[in-house]
């Protein structure tokens, strides 16, 4: 699986169909065929990245 936002390969599982990559520090979760990202702010809550990409682009096969 590859970061749609960095395209690191060094993605860690924290959760059910949740990830984390290390190298642009952003959550990914995936729903359906689809990514969704979520950069974390300083006070944990999660801002959703998803407005940068194209459908295309959060489109990915398990």
């Amino acid at each position: 699986m590859i970061c749609p936002n960095c395209k690191s390969k060094d993605l860690g599982k924290i959760g059910v169909n949740q990830y984390y990559c290390w190298c642009c520090f952003v959550e990914l979760s995936y729903t359906k065929g689809r990514f969704s990202l979520h950069q974390v702010e300083e006070d944990g809550t999660l801002s959703s990245l998803d407005d940068l990409f194209t459908d295309d682009e959060m489109r990915h096969e398990m």
